[in-house]
């Protein structure tokens, strides 16, 4: 039985990693196919440095949702400890990007299980995580009313955002756990940085920088393309989703080209990113879960 329970273990593994492998090999194709489109002869030096910047910024940000899930997986009622969580969540991260778009939560479920972990609150805690970003991504949608209701004014936008920002923190932390709420504000920082990281890409391609006013507007488009990207079933990582929603809600901002290649650019530093933060934590020893 000791030898039948020690041979699942060493299957699930190399399910993980298998589904970690895939996630790598569409990175690449995608970052190909992405590279056909753009002219680079237009980057300086300056700008590649920027770009890299830009995506080792997200790499790190990525720490923020490892811990989250670590916290929400504590809550589901299997505690951890924060390197294998970090280390884990980045390995798994990869297969978001196979079609389907639920191939990373099954790589950490595969290898949370491989690991000792019990299935239920694994697959819970995945749920968890999926719903509070949705939630978290979802308060962002008015940062964008600006764009959609010109009318509206950004600073109004930001003042709402910041308003129901606090009171789900404060919801998340009454009516469920503290660590639900501190992994929900996790998640929000994330997506605060991922939007900022977006807004450096398109200040590199735009003739003058978005006004500073804007920024906030522009941060909330991004991470309502990305929640758009997120829900959509089977589009690997929101793969062409994120992109068409971007376009339509910062079109009035910047001239069509421009927009297209910052939105391009968005996408090779997110990849890049989740590259970066994949090769960092394979580094790290892989201890206990606890």
């Amino acid at each position: 039985m000791k030898l039948r329970g020690e041979r699942a273990k060493r299957l699930l593994h190399w399910a993980g990693g298998m589904l970690a492998l895939a996630g790598i090999l569409f990175v690449v194709l995608r970052l190909r196919s992405h590279a056909a489109e753009i002219d680079f002869a237009r980057f300086t030096a300056h700008d590649w440095s920027a770009l890299a910047g830009l995506a080792t910024v997200y790499a790190a940000a990525n720490v923020l949702l490892a811990l989250a899930w670590r916290d929400l997986l504590a809550f589901c009622g299997e505690a951890t400890g924060p390197r294998w969580a970090i280390r884990t969540y980045g390995i798994s991260q990869l297969g978001k990007y196979v079609p389907g778009n639920i191939f990373h939560m099954a790589g950490r479920q595969a290898l949370g299980m491989s690991a000792g972990l019990a299935a239920w609150p694994l697959a819970r805690s995945a749920l968890w995580e999926l719903g509070l970003i949705s939630v978290a991504g979802g308060l962002f949608a008015l940062l964008v009313g600006s764009f959609v209701f010109p009318a509206i004014p950004v600073g109004l936008a930001v003042v709402l955002f910041v308003l129901a920002s606090v009171f789900a923190l404060w919801a998340a932390l009454r009516l469920v756990e503290w660590r639900v709420a501190r992994a929900l504000g996790q998640q929000m920082l994330f997506l605060v940085v991922s939007g900022s990281v977006f807004i450096g890409s398109l200040a590199l391609v735009m003739p003058a920088p978005p006004q500073f006013g804007l920024w906030p507007a522009v941060c909330g488009a991004y991470v309502v393309a990305w929640l758009a990207g997120l829900v959509t079933p089977g589009a690997p990582a929101g793969m062409g989703v994120r992109e068409v929603v971007l376009l339509f809600l910062l079109s009035d901002i910047t001239r069509a080209p421009d927009l297209i290649l910052a939105v391009l650019l968005g996408r090779i530093v997110s990849v890049l990113g989740d590259a970066l933060f994949f090769a960092a934590v394979f580094l790290l020893k892989n201890g206990r879960p606890d």
